[in-house]
């Protein structure tokens, strides 16, 4: 599945796909009540078809439900909406991303988590990227 087509998903969608993936697997109940924004039962499950139908979901069967689990792993979704986030918000800048998730935390970072971030700098610099 290309990134573009990850990125062409309606804001209910992204909702419902967003809600799969913070719970690993989910029910059209678990979808529903997880929702921000809240609507009809019937509505929640004609647009998960509609997302299963678009090939972003899979489901299984347990009983009388279906499970659904997303048909991307989170890993590569998440780089997706990363690179859509950086290109978006940050004009593709890494340094403004680092600066603005540092500014969210404002001095909540842990000595562990500031040697963590340290780390993964040095091992991007030894790597060359």
């Amino acid at each position: 599945m290309k990134e573009d087509q990850l990125l062409s998903l309606s804001k209910r969608e992204r909702q419902i796909m967003d809600v799969v993936y913070m719970l690993g697997e989910a029910t059209a109940a678990d979808i529903h009540e997880h929702l921000p924004e809240k609507a009809g039962e019937d509505s929640i499950r004609k647009l998960i078809r509609v997302v299963e139908a678009k090939g972003y979901l899979t489901h299984r069967r347990e009983g009388p439900r279906y499970v659904y689990q997303p048909t991307i792993p989170s890993d590569v979704a998440s780089q997706y909406a990363l690179r859509h986030t950086l290109k978006t918000f940050f004009r593709g800048s890494a340094p403004r991303v680092v600066s603005a998730l540092l500014a969210l935390k404002e001095g909540e970072l842990s000595e562990d988590e500031i040697a963590e971030i340290l780390a993964l700098i040095r091992q991007a610099k030894e790597r060359g990227e």
